[in-house]
């Protein structure tokens, strides 16, 4: 009996240490023009980056703030990709031409013609749980 208690003990220990190490992330875009719809959020890795999502979620506005938080994370690179859909349509607009109709950003607010890399965009979370904020431009 006492084995199996000890057993037990660890694999709680080992459990809890597992999901103790686990990471938030939490997003706001601080700057949206009005509070028409929702901004919808994106979490990628370098792996799914603008393929597969890892996380998403929407969240309303209120005061040009949006915010949302990603939670148990492990500790590595991540991007989040974000954009005010305004018509609450759950998708990116396009004009003809494929450019967004939208406001949209990435997580280190770094845009260029096209849409936004990796490597423009990639944050670390490490041992603290962190906390971005980001502008619409």
């Amino acid at each position: 009996m006492k084995i199996l208690a000890t057993i037990l003990t660890s694999a709680l220990m080992i459990t809890g240490s597992f999901l103790a190490s686990k990471q938030k992330n939490t997003v706001t875009v601080i700057n949206a023009t009005n509070n028409n719809g929702k901004v919808s959020f994106a979490l990628f890795d370098e792996v799914t980056h603008m393929k597969t999502l890892l996380h998403a979620k929407s969240e309303k506005i209120l005061d040009g703030r949006s915010s949302v938080t990603f939670e148990n994370l492990d500790k590595g690179e991540y991007s989040v990709i974000c954009f005010h859909d305004k018509n609450n349509n759950y998708k990116m607009d396009f004009n003809e031409n494929g450019i967004p109709t939208v406001d949209y950003t990435s997580s280190c607010n770094i845009l260029a013609f096209g849409p936004p890399s990796y490597l423009g965009s990639k944050f670390t979370l490490a041992e603290e749980d962190l906390t971005l904020e980001v502008k619409f431009y």
